[in-house]
């Protein structure tokens, strides 16, 4: 079986030179190139990736964004970020979204099919430059966007259903994220959400969409 891969990045240059490399593989199928998030979210179900190869700032929907809507629609994807950024900031909050992998645009042809091969097989990849400069934090344990977002409705006081509606994802989605946040922030309760929520500003407005 081959590995069905979708590059995403708003570069066609840079695009078409990974698609190249990656179709010397017999192994692995590029099934589209794209240009940015929002195409690849309104796609991934009929490509049906195994893996996306997602570019971090993209015009419309960028990686993190993008990266957080796929896994919401498809939990078994695997998203392997590649970017010309290699601070520590934008790797764990790649990582923090639900990204498997990370690896920088000016690797060795072999280390992007490796990355491939290593996030198919279900663990984390980081390449040397990256891995170099990811320092050990706790930042992975943040809030994502969309938990913070689903934090903001139901500490307003609104139910897993009218979130679910408000955001227009399913109701075992908000359980879900609910449960994540719960336990990201060792809270038990939904009043000990509203109070986080207040102490921390969320509920002034302070949430930002990267």
């Amino acid at each position: 079986m081959k590995t069905r891969v979708v590059i995403v990045d708003d570069h066609p240059m840079v695009a078409e030179g990974i698609e190249a490399i990656l179709e010397s593989f017999d192994d692995i199928e590029v099934a589209a190139t794209l240009s940015n998030g929002q195409e690849i979210i309104d796609q991934a179900e009929a490509l049906q990736p195994d893996v996306v190869l997602l570019d971090l700032n993209m015009p419309k929907v960028g990686g993190l964004t993008a990266t957080e809507m796929l896994l919401e629609k498809m939990p078994d994807l695997r998203v392997l970020i590649l970017s010309m950024h290699d601070s520590p900031e934008y790797i764990s909050s790649a990582l923090g979204h639900g990204a498997m992998g990370y690896v920088l645009k000016d690797v060795p042809t072999d280390e992007i099919k490796r990355a491939i091969d290593t996030v198919m097989e279900g663990e984390r990849y980081l390449c040397t430059g990256a891995k170099g400069s990811l320092e050990p934090t706790t930042d992975r344990e943040q809030l994502t966007n969309r938990e913070q977002t689903i934090l903001l409705q139901l500490a307003q006081g609104r139910s897993n259903k009218e979130v679910a509606l408000a955001l227009d994802i399913s109701v075992r989605t908000v359980e879900t994220h609910r449960k994540n946040i719960k336990r990201k922030l060792g809270i038990s309760s939904t009043a000990g959400l509203t109070r986080y929520a207040m102490e921390h500003g969320v509920l002034q407005g302070t949430h930002v969409d990267l």
